[in-house]
């Protein structure tokens, strides 16, 4: 496969924008790590207009897609832990162009400085484990179990995440098997969700107030990114929040995190007068 490819590696190489190029062959029959394909040819390129592009090939050695992405989304990625996959690519793929050591230099940082985007990373997981939290609840005290338990064991994935990045480390796609090793009550939450033969109304009933406990003592380290940002300013409209570009990353997030945080009194809410005496506008500012 690489001889058949090389051709199209080479050509992107010769452009002065691109940073790296990666190959990345199955391991075993239809791998989930290349998407079902024989091969992925990543190229990585510091061209931020063209933010991912994908090509897909027929060879008479198997099937291959080319992925285009900038640095840019790539360090998003990274930051939000959306495409895990690519972490298994950036250490386990052949590095076949790597201009000014861009890739080494990538892999070094994730492996030595591993607190990388930290809290950034930790609010993103804090606001989505806050979220598939409160859904479960909703739908466990509207009695729909089935619903809530997978809301539940999503927020678990999210509880397991944010354990992880508080360690300092890099979230990998087996992430239970890290959890196991370095937060084993976390593991042990999810392992009675999943194995226990209790009826499934008690088991959901013991996770959301073992969840609570876990959520409670992460709140102050996972809030600590937002808080930071809302700090610079007396007060924020959730215009302003949504718009700011760190911000961003929190996407539909934002507003539930926002209230759970007001819930938690790490924020305050502000009402400040309107030309309608009975309406107010509604702000935000750090305690």
């Amino acid at each position: 496969m690489e001889q058949i490819l090389r051709s199209i590696y080479q050509e992107r190489a010769s452009d002065p924008k691109t940073l790296g190029v990666l190959l990345i062959e199955k391991r075993k029959e239809e791998d989930p790590m290349t998407d079902m394909f024989d091969a992925i040819l990543l190229i990585i390129t510091a061209d931020e207009e063209t933010q991912i592009y994908t090509k897909h090939y027929t060879t008479n050695a198997g099937n291959a897609a080319m992925h285009v992405i900038s640095d840019q989304q790539l360090k998003k990625w990274l930051v939000l832990g959306s495409k895990r996959k690519v972490v298994d690519w950036l250490f386990n793929g052949t590095v076949y162009f790597d201009r000014n050591e861009y890739i080494e230099s990538m892999k070094r940082e994730l492996t030595e400085y591993p607190y990388y985007g930290q809290k950034i990373k930790m609010g993103v997981e804090m606001s989505r484990l806050v979220r598939a939290y409160m859904e479960g609840k909703r739908f466990y005290e509207q009695e729909n179990y089935l619903d809530a338990y997978n809301h539940v064991v999503n927020s678990l994935h999210h509880l397991a995440r944010l354990a992880v990045i508080e360690k300092g480390l890099f979230p990998e796609v087996k992430v239970w098997s890290q959890v196991k090793r370095i937060d084993p009550a976390i593991y042990k939450l999810y392992e009675e969700l999943v194995t226990s033969e209790e009826p499934l109304k008690q088991r959901l009933e013991l996770l959301f107030l073992a969840s609570e406990f876990f959520i409670y003592n992460r709140t102050e380290k996972g809030s600590q990114h937002i808080l930071g940002i809302m700090a610079t300013r007396d007060a924020w409209e959730i215009q302003d929040l949504h718009e700011h570009e760190k911000l961003r990353l929190y996407s539909i997030e934002l507003e539930v995190f926002i209230e759970f945080l007001i819930k938690r009194g790490f924020i305050e809410v502000i009402e400040k007068s309107s030309k309608n005496s009975f309406i107010s506008h509604r702000m935000y500012k750090t305690l």
